[in-house]
């Protein structure tokens, strides 16, 4: 029986490697699974050897902080991949954590193929990496077409697969009204995945929908959640008692919710491709505490934050970002596109084009499952 150990480091790793892993299954090969992961592969039937939110930590400071922590988790993690000799070792995603495994576990057994998912963002800062990369991944699979030179020119196997959230899905109808049951526009709000990002950004938001309240009385306002984080979210909302606003974690109602909202407020990341996809207009925020800030700002080298406004070399999506991060600016800019509809249309028509250059002719899942089966 051949085996796959599936690594991931946080929700949206684990996302994206379930809909590889579905399509493998598909294929009813004899295949053993064990991972690190979350709900998404706990869903298809594959054991974790220990709850995900262990290893989510964030920013430079946290990880000091929290140095030995980490180092132990990544020991016991290799040490785990070691006893369960996989053919495969398919890491996904969080590569400050994902690829320190892997590369321990390359030197421990170099006979165990490394297929990495989702490259490390060399374009934003540390191209060196590339280099490194090359002694300990097989084959690395590539979400944006730009990002192809970087690894070729140092002759690493790769693929640009496109990026799975904006594959052709077809989803069961799901009447979200029967859930919501409040005849209002929905304005969808991503708080982000990580306890320290939602304890920095709920307090912001929810002033921001105190002051949406002021002036505006039709909306209804959906907080995205994880389930690990939607109790920490729900005591934000209780605490402040607004009654326009929900909490939802079902990941089919999440996206059903998407498609029937009218703006996103949208913590940094990949989510903002998928609000995108749907043509949902949006504002993106992020706040990270002082000293990490500056550490970031010393290394990084692009402009924009936001992957859609980094590739059309404009600020598309209105970015507001640490001291721009305050419920005042998040009002202003909402209440601007709400009340100027010819803003909207003028962001999705801009953001679609962009996307049209991130999509593969074929899924982004199908074609990592190939990668997979080439290599088992």
């Amino acid at each position: 029986m051949k085996k796959i150990f599936i690594l991931t480091g946080e929700a949206s790793g684990d996302k994206l490697a379930s809909k590889v892993i579905s399509k493998l299954k598909k294929d009813n090969l004899d295949i053993d699974y064990l991972s690190v992961g979350g709900e998404s592969l706990k869903a298809l039937g594959i054991k974790s050897i220990y709850n995900l939110k262990e290893i989510t930590y964030i920013g430079f400071t946290n990880v000091i902080s929290n140095i030995f922590k980490i180092n132990k988790k990544i020991n016991e993690t290799v040490k785990a991949i070691i006893d369960f000799n996989p053919d495969i070792l398919f890491t996904v995603d969080s590569p400050d954590f994902t690829l320190r495994v892997a590369e321990k576990v390359k030197k421990k057994n170099p006979s165990i193929k490394t297929i990495h998912y989702v490259a490390p963002q060399v374009w934003v800062w540390r191209e060196g990496r590339v280099k490194k990369i090359k002694k300990f991944i097989d084959h690395i699979l590539l979400l944006f077409s730009f990002e192809k030179p970087y690894f070729d020119k140092e002759n690493i196997n790769n693929d640009f697969v496109g990026h799975p959230l904006l594959d052709e899905t077809t989803e069961s109808k799901i009447d979200i009204n029967q859930i919501i049951d409040k005849n209002k526009a929905i304005i969808s709000v991503f708080p982000g995945s990580r306890k320290s990002e939602v304890e920095i950004l709920m307090p912001i938001l929810i002033k921001f929908i105190v002051m949406m309240n002021k002036k505006y009385k039709d909306f209804l306002y959906i907080f995205h959640s994880t389930q690990e984080m939607s109790q920490l979210i729900n005591s934000y909302v209780k605490d402040e008692n607004i009654s326009n606003c929900e909490v939802i974690s079902d990941e089919k109602i999440k996206s059903h919710t998407l498609k029937k909202s009218v703006f996103a407020v949208a913590k940094s990341g990949t989510v903002s491709l998928e609000i995108c996809k749907f043509k949902i207009p949006s504002v993106i925020i992020y706040k990270m505490n002082f000293i990490n800030y500056l550490i970031v700002k010393s290394l990084v080298k692009i402009k924009y934050a936001n992957i859609i406004n980094f590739a059309a070399k404009e600020e598309i999506i209105p970015e507001l970002l640490q001291t721009k991060c305050n419920p005042d600016n998040i009002f202003k800019t909402v209440s601007l596109y709400i009340d100027e509809p010819s803003k909207i249309k003028n962001q999705v028509e801009k953001t679609q084009s962009i996307l049209n250059e991130f999509k593969s002719t074929i899924s982004s899942a199908d074609q990592a499952r190939d990668v997979l089966k080439k290599y088992l």
